[in-house]
């Protein structure tokens, strides 16, 4: 049998205690979910738990997931760096608390994820008893990655709390670029491990299982929530039923980065199929300050299942099978300012007035 966790002759042993959780990060369309699918492709005898967080209403990311069935669990509606309070922990003892035996955690966060919150919630309340955070990755566009995403407080954030960045997409840029990148990485982040790949596919034991989270170097952090928590408890009473018997702690943790980035969420859902063509016109429109936008898309002149990624000025559509799903559209746009009135009008003037007669 071959050996858990590894794509090469290097065997991934894990510990015999505290469950080890890898957080996912990095900015809008870096690559997160590919990488996701790459590792639960190749885990083979590791059974991974995955939290997947998208920063809207429709959790696009979880539906894109291969072999995830029964073990993945979805924090939608939100940031969850935003406010982590019960959500999160309740998901991480509810992977804890299964009758089968769970080896891994890893936590996909959306791309304008603040990464030190989650952090603290490992590293600083009773979940570091259970658990052991392992390593925070960022994944990078080499391609889209510019000084400019730096005027994002989650995007730079995502740089300074990683241990390891993936820089992805490498076939896409010229040598020199990358050179130049990479140097700019390590100016933000000292001592950064940077790994080079294309379509998220590294060894598995180069990312999992590296021990390089080092919860020391945040204990200012750790005891600044602690804290926030002990009077965040005197001036409220929760009343709230838990399920479970571990000590349970509220945790409130909040940041202003979403504030101060301008980002918005906006979703967008029909039973009705859209027109090729004027959905192609609709991107020929779309405003530059969206910066990511993906979805699961019907169109009137096929009879097969689009999943449409956008990055940037990047544009691919991908195509599947329904199998039993019932045709539909779920699309989600993220950027800056936009206006929501006018982007669900432009999309509601893509739709067909009348669905085909038998059309499944």
């Amino acid at each position: 049998m071959s050996n858990p966790l590894t794509v090469s002759d290097t065997p991934l042993n894990l510990p015999k205690q505290g469950m080890p959780v890898t957080i996912i990060t990095g900015f809008l369309g870096s690559g997160k979910t590919t990488l996701l699918n790459h590792i639960l492709n190749n885990q083979q005898d590791l059974k991974v738990a995955v939290l997947v967080n998208e920063f809207g209403d429709i959790n696009i990311d979880s539906q894109l997931l291969m072999s995830i069935d029964e073990n993945m669990v979805e924090l939608s509606n939100g940031c969850i760096c935003c406010t982590i309070n019960d959500g999160l922990v309740d998901a991480v003892y509810r992977v804890l608390e299964r009758g089968d035996r769970i080896d891994y955690l890893i936590i996909e966060t959306t791309g304008v994820a603040d990464p030190l919150p989650i952090m603290l919630t490992f590293l600083g309340t009773e979940l570091r008893d259970f658990t052991r955070l392992d390593s925070v990755l960022t994944t990078i566009d080499a391609e889209t990655f510019t000084p400019k995403c730096f005027d994002s407080e989650a995007a730079n954030k995502q740089i300074i709390y990683s241990d390891i960045i993936l820089l992805n997409k490498t076939d896409l840029v010229p040598e020199a670029q990358l050179s130049q990148l990479e140097q700019s990485l390590r100016t933000l982040k000292d001592g950064a491990r940077i790994i080079r790949c294309q379509f998220g596919e590294v060894p598995l034991p180069l990312i999992l299982d590296v021990h390089y989270n080092r919860p020391q170097d945040y204990q200012r952090e750790i005891e600044e929530e602690k804290a926030h928590d002990h009077d965040h408890d005197h001036d409220h009473e929760h009343h709230h039923e838990h399920h479970h018997e571990h000590p349970h702690e509220h945790h409130h943790h909040h940041s202003s980065h979403l504030d101060n980035d301008g980002f918005v969420s906006i979703s967008f859902q029909s039973d009705r199929p859209l027109s090729l063509e004027r959905f192609q016109k609709f991107l020929d429109t779309l405003p530059p300050s969206i910066f990511r936008a993906k979805g699961i898309l019907w169109f009137q002149e096929s009879q097969q299942k689009h999943i449409f990624q956008l990055s940037g000025k990047r544009c691919v559509l991908n195509v599947d099978d329904w199998k039993n799903a019932q045709p539909k559209n779920q699309m989600v746009f993220i950027g800056r300012h936009l206006d929501e009135t006018q982007l669900r009008n432009s999309l509601k003037d893509c739709l067909i007035s009348e669905v085909i007669s038998g059309r499944s």
